[in-house]
């Protein structure tokens, strides 16, 4: 087991790792849409948060030597299940066909009150 940590995405705000790499894979942790630059999330709403959300993703999946046209499996955490058109919109520029397999669902809340988490699983 390879912990994968990258400052060019948030560092986890709690005793989890940002992504760890086992067997080939890569299990990348919900990533919010926090700019690691600023520590803030971007201007914009649902589009700008899945955004960043994925470019965090990527970084990091780059750090461990995958990127995201390698990837299998993601989950899409929504507080509102409202934005889920929005939010394809966005993902559809980033992620390509064959698409990676997806669960999206909304939940109650997300941490620190963001708009979506997304979380990965990636070959190397």
């Amino acid at each position: 087991m390879i912990q994968i940590s990258t400052s060019k995405a948030p560092a986890a705000i709690g005793p989890y790792s940002q992504a760890i790499e086992h067997n080939g894979f890569i299990y990348v942790s919900g990533q919010l849409p926090i700019d690691p630059a600023t520590g803030a999330f971007p201007e914009g709403g649902i589009k700008a948060q899945t955004e960043q959300s994925i470019k965090n993703l990527q970084a990091i999946l780059e750090e461990g030597g995958s990127s995201l046209g390698k990837v299998l499996k993601t989950t899409v955490f929504l507080a509102d299940m409202g934005d889920f058109g929005a939010m394809n919109e966005v993902y559809s520029e980033y992620f390509k066909a064959p698409f990676p397999a997806r669960c999206a669902f909304a939940v109650k809340a997300l941490p620190k009150d963001a708009m979506v988490e997304i979380e990965c699983v990636a070959a190397l």
